[in-house]
Formats: structure tokens, sequence, C-alpha cells
């Protein structure tokens, strides 16, 4: 007998790993070999049975495992060279024929597939691009394109961010503020709260910054758009949108719809004008029927700001629409120090007296009180300086008075 006959074998249960040559016998070797020795080779057999039922299933894992890659690939690159479909509107139904409306604002009488059913006037639809045939219906609102608008995180800025403005404050806080939070109170004294107001002033005086302020105080959803974001291109849509911003804010409320600068919109309005100032027009007429229309605004308060109230529509500006004006000026010198009390919180100052440069400020907006601190500070780094001195504060105003009339002369001796 062989020699791999005369090797010890190990029991049933246990493993046993060797190459496919060594476990093949012959037919003769078989028959001629003692039962012992048989035993021995079909165990071995066994084995190697075992062995290749274990590598054809390792074998069948990975074809699964490549033919689900395989087939996802397949998709994708079908989906990639499938043509891109347009986005219409569904106008009106003939039978199996419609009439769309492409965002371009062109209409197209076309054919509906036969599959789809219960199509309606204003329903999004999906159209191939060459034939413009009605392939698909999605559900698709425009609440979607003015959800950018909405600020889901409430303003950081607080009344107590704010000074030299007491008077504009306690306005606003009556105006905005108090009919949000108690509705009950004006139902008991039997009148209607404001629906909004309007704060004009120079620029940087703090309009937005109130906005902001009285959105913190309340639990309001907070929308803002910019006037000139609410001029579209194509004829109606701007229309549209100050529609939709108003719907969003009627789902949401209570809501605080902040327009800044209004001008934009609301400039005076002419007999005569191009196409431009007519679409303008026709957005600010829809802004008007949304103040003082039908539909009441219930707890929808609308906060304007503008730096030309002198060429804003009368009509924006008659009670019932925009009720109260405040108008945010320049602060005196006791609002000053408050402003510079405010930038200064959080600055290291060494013998830096804030009367005195409350007193140098004369005529500075808030915005440019907050300039001269953040360049004094720019001056202290250049010196290498971790504080702040009063000469910096000085060459901060001197800098920033230059930027505004550029001025050579120094303002100090």
């Amino acid at each position: 007998m062989k020699e791999k006959l005369d090797q010890p074998v190990e029991s049933e249960n246990s493993k046993v790993d060797l190459p496919v040559e060594d476990l093949v016998f012959s037919t003769t070797n078989f028959e001629e070999s003692e039962p012992e020795d048989n035993e021995i080779y079909i165990r071995r057999l066994e084995q190697e049975n075992f062995a290749l039922a274990q590598n054809l299933n390792k074998v069948e894992e990975e074809a699964v495992m490549l033919r689900t890659l395989f087939d996802k690939h397949t998709k994708e690159l079908e989906n990639l060279r499938k043509p891109a479909l347009l986005v219409a509107e569904l106008v009106s139904m003939f039978d199996n024929d419609a009439v769309i409306k492409l965002p371009n604002g062109n209409k197209f009488y076309c054919n509906v597939s036969n599959e789809l059913s219960g199509l309606n006037s204003g329903d999004s639809v999906l159209v191939e691009q060459k034939t413009l045939n009605v392939i698909k219906r999605i559900n698709i609102s425009d609440a979607f394109e003015v959800e950018k608008y909405v600020i889901i995180e409430k303003p950081k800025e607080s009344w107590k961010d704010i000074g030299g403005l007491k008077e504009a404050i306690e306005d606003i806080k009556e105006v905005i503020e108090l009919p949000l939070k108690q509705p009950k109170l004006f139902e008991k004294v039997g009148i209607t709260p404001p629906k909004g107001v309007l704060l004009y002033g120079l620029p940087g005086t703090g309009k937005t910054l109130l906005a902001k302020a009285v959105a913190n105080s309340t639990d309001a959803t907070f929308i803002e758009v910019v006037g000139s974001e609410l001029v579209q291109k194509f004829i109606g849509e701007g229309a549209k949108l100050v529609k939709e911003i108003f719907t969003l804010a009627r789902r949401k409320a209570p809501a605080i719809i902040f327009i800044d600068e209004l001008d934009a919109l609301a400039a005076m309005r002419m007999e005569t004008g191009t196409s431009g100032e007519r679409e303008v027009n026709r957005t600010f007429m829809q802004l008007l029927a949304e103040l003082d229309g039908f539909e009441p605004l219930g707890n929808i308060k609308v906060i304007a700001a503008t730096n030309r109230k002198d060429i804003l529509d009368h009509a924006i500006l008659r009670p019932g629409r925009l009720d109260r004006l405040i108008e945010v000026g320049l602060p005196d010198e006791k609002g000053r120090l408050e402003v510079l009390k405010v930038h200064t919180a959080n600055m290291n100052l060494k013998n830096v007296k804030l009367k005195d440069v409350a007193e140098a400020v004369e005529d500075f907006s808030g915005a440019e009180i907050k300039a001269v601190c953040t360049e004094a500070g720019y001056f202290a780094i250049r010196d290498k300086r971790d504080y702040i001195v009063m000469d910096d504060v000085f060459q901060a105003i001197e800098k920033v008075f230059r930027s505004e009339v550029d001025d050579e002369e120094p303002i100090f001796g």
C-alpha cells in the first residue's frame, strides 16, 4: 500500500485541509485496497466534496453581489440616458388633448397619455421636450418657491442689542408684539390692531434690527423678503409670488412678514411707463390687495422698511394697510452712548471714556458707530495690543468719517 494510506487520519469532526491532488485515488487502487483503507479514502473524498461545496457557495455569493452591483449601475446608466422632461402647468383639458403653459409663459396644445386620468386645470405635469406630450402628473406646489424666504430659526438679535431707539421700540412693540402676545386685550377694548408698520429713515439707523428683534421676542414665524425679489421677469410671476408669500404666512400663522427696501416695489405709479414698470405695478397692486383685501390677515403682521419714504405711493401709506409710520432717525447723544455700550460690551477697553466718544460721533448712525468700534479694534491689533485705548477710537472715528464724506481734512487736531 502506498505511503499515503499509512498517514494518520483525524477524527470525523475535524477538518482536513489537503490539496485536491492528494485526495484523489484511482479506481484500481480503491478496488485493490483493504476495507480500512477504503474508509479512509471515502472520508477523504467527503472532505474534498465539503471543500468544493464551500468554494462553490463562496463563488455563488460573489456572483450574486456582482449581479446586484451590475444591475444597480445598469439602472443608473439607463436613468442618465433618459431625456430630461419639462415641468409645465395644465391650463385646460379637451378629451385626450390639453393646453399646457411652460415656465417661460408659452402655451401649447398637445396630447395626453392614455394612462393618465383625473387631470384638472392648474395641475403640474411632466412633458417631453420634443413632442411636448403630457406623460405624467406630479405633485408640486408653488409654495416650495417661497419656502426659501422663511427663517426657521429666530433671529438672534433682541431688544437689549438695540440702543438709542427707545421711542421706535415702544411703537413697534405696541403694533406688532402686543397684538400677537395678547390678542384678547384688543377684543376687550373693541378695536382691531394695526396690520403693519413702515420703518423709514436714513441707512444704518436700525430698521432691519428692529424687525429682527420683534421677531425674536415673539413665537411668530419670520418671513423676510426684499422688495426687489418680488419683481419677476415674466408677466404675472411677481404678483403670484406675493400671493404665495401671504398664503404661506397664513399657513404658518402667527407670522411676521418683513419687506425690506419697499421702495423697489412700491414707488409712486406713473400714467405711462415701460412694460417692466407696468409689471412692477401689477406686483404692487397684488401687495395692496393682500394688505387690504377680502381675506383678513388675522394674526399676520407686516413690517416694511425703506430709506426713501418720499417716493412711496400714497396707496401703501394710507390707514388700513401700513397703519403706523415709524421714523427711525439718528440717535441723540444719550442714544449714541447706549449704542456704544452695546457694541463695546465684549471689547477690552483701557482708559476709554464712552461719554467723550458719544460726543465725538455726532450725526453718526448706529451702523457707523458699530464701524467705529470695529476699526478701533483693528488699530489696536496693528499695534500688537490686546486692548483698545482712546487714540484708537479717535483714529477710527476719523477713518469712518472720511469714508462717508471723502474729506482729507482731519476732524481732530
